[in-house]
């Protein structure tokens, strides 16, 4: 007998389903998984992008746009955490728009799902590249390293974990996310915030509102940067073991979070650089520990730098590969995405998918402009989720069916979401008009080509996975 054959055999078949079997995204995860994602994704904001606020209208008008996006978002989690700990499926907004508006919506909402993270993804390897440049040029090696090299390295790498499965992906993320907020506490506590000198330093620096009250509207715009990605949360709703308790505390601790970690951040480096210096730098963190003179504080925000960009990333590769499988699913987009790995229950295809499409935008786009395309995605998708609330509770009461959260003040924060979601188009429209209007013409067109050719593959009835009784009205 030829036992290296059968053990070859054996090992090509442990992990196949069985014959005819449905294989599923397993259900792994906890709450501590939700708040990694969450925070993961965003937490590079406040290691750079934000500070570009700083130069639309100053540091004052940076803090106040802070604040004001803070309260957007607010909204956006506990509108997440309602409906996300009902409608428990991957795809997160997206399965929201498909069970209560509908399959244009959905397609709409799919789509802003997939270039707000993939965008975000690219910008995050945009600022890995720079970053090991930066380190490379203060140790005096500055030809050592190919920023191009990086990028690439960098999507393709990650993309590999996320092909080989979530649990050890996010488990990665929880630690390299926790080490990079660590780093923001140490830098804020090193600067003695609540010293006299330290405190006329920011004085000192702050220079009131050089652009006038219209800057703290242009702030806006980059102020989103530092929550941008909190409702990632949701695109982990098929692979936890809880939906109706992790989603919630998940996102809603992550959200408290990204406020604390936010609020720092500003104090940091408004306290530390003059605001027009701010305003431009690449990796705001970084040069801030540069300017304390400690060199294992800097060495400490270099390493926490990088892992907010990698865990970001990370998240991005995660939830936009989930999205993309959910409408490769339904076939909204060709079912050939919704295929899951038989042995490491994972989207891959999706997921391999977009490692080219991510390279392509970031070694020819330049870093505001993704992060605008993100912000831009992500604000049409905020507005769409303030409007599905509403219905979601006219359609179903809140007796009608089992919630496992249920956000205060209905309808207030959705109200106050679709106010603030128009200031920060308006934010965005000052220093991007351009880039607005072929954005929203390239989803015009998309969602063109989805109703005349790509609707007629979609099976309506297949949709609809939630035992819910009819809707009111209906």
């Amino acid at each position: 007998m030829n036992r290296p054959e059968i053990s070859a055999a054996k090992a090509a078949t442990a992990f196949a389903p069985p014959a005819g079997a449905k294989v599923a995204l397993s259900r792994v995860l906890g709450p501590g998984h939700v708040w990694a994602l969450g925070v993961g994704i965003v937490l590079v904001g406040e290691f750079m992008g934000w500070n570009f606020a700083v130069g639309k209208g100053g540091a004052v008008a940076a803090l106040t746009a802070c604040w004001l996006a803070g309260i957007l978002y607010t909204c956006v989690a506990m509108i997440d955490s309602e409906i996300t700990s009902t409608v428990a499926a991957a795809g997160g907004q997206y399965a929201q728009a498909k069970h209560i508006i509908g399959p244009l919506m959905a397609f709409n909402v799919g789509l802003y799902l997939v270039m707000a993270y993939t965008m975000l993804e690219v910008s995050n390897a945009i600022v890995a590249g720079d970053l090991l440049q930066s380190f490379a040029t203060d140790l005096g090696v500055a030809g050592a390293v190919d920023k191009q090299a990086v990028i690439v390295l960098t999507i393709v790498i990650l993309a590999w974990f996320n092909y080989r499965g979530v649990l050890a992906t996010l488990t990665l993320n929880l630690i390299i996310t926790a080490a990079a907020f660590v780093s923001i506490v140490a830098l804020f506590f090193y600067i003695r915030p609540w010293s006299g000198e330290q405190t006329e330093r920011l004085h000192a620096l702050l220079t009131g509102l050089p652009y006038g009250s219209l800057g703290i509207l242009a702030a806006l715009h980059f102020g989103l940067w530092f929550y941008l990605g909190i409702e990632g949360t949701t695109q982990a709703a098929e692979e936890v073991r809880s939906p109706a308790r992790s989603l919630p505390l998940g996102t809603l601790t992550g959200m408290m979070t990204l406020l604390i970690a936010a609020t720092m951040t500003w104090y940091i480096g408004a306290g530390l650089m003059p605001w027009e210096y701010l305003g431009q730098s690449i990796t705001p963190l970084y040069d801030a520990a540069k300017l304390t003179g400690n060199s294992y504080l800097e060495i400490f925000l270099f390493f926490g730098t990088l892992f907010a960009t990698f865990a970001s990333a990370n998240g991005c590769i995660n939830d936009a590969s989930r999205a993309w499988f959910a409408m490769g699913r339904d076939r909204y987009m060709p079912i050939w995405f919704g295929a899951v790995h038989p042995k490491y229950r994972t989207p891959y295809r999706s997921i391999v998918f977009f490692v080219p499409i991510a390279i392509l935008f970031a070694v020819s786009t330049p870093l505001d402009q993704t992060i605008t395309f993100s912000i831009l995605s992500g604000l049409l998708g905020y507005t769409l989720m303030a409007i599905s609330i509403i219905l979601f509770r006219r359609k179903w009461p809140l007796k009608s069916i089992d919630r496992g959260y249920v956000h205060p003040l209905h309808p207030f924060p959705s109200l106050l979401l679709m106010t603030l979601c128009c200031l920060a188009y308006f934010a965005v429209y000052l220093g991007y008009g351009t880039q607005l209007l072929a954005m929203m013409a390239f989803y015009i067109v998309a969602s063109a080509w989805f109703v005349l050719h790509r609707y007629k593959y979609v099976r309506r009835g297949d949709q609809f996975t939630m035992p819910w009784p009819r809707p009111q009205g209906y």
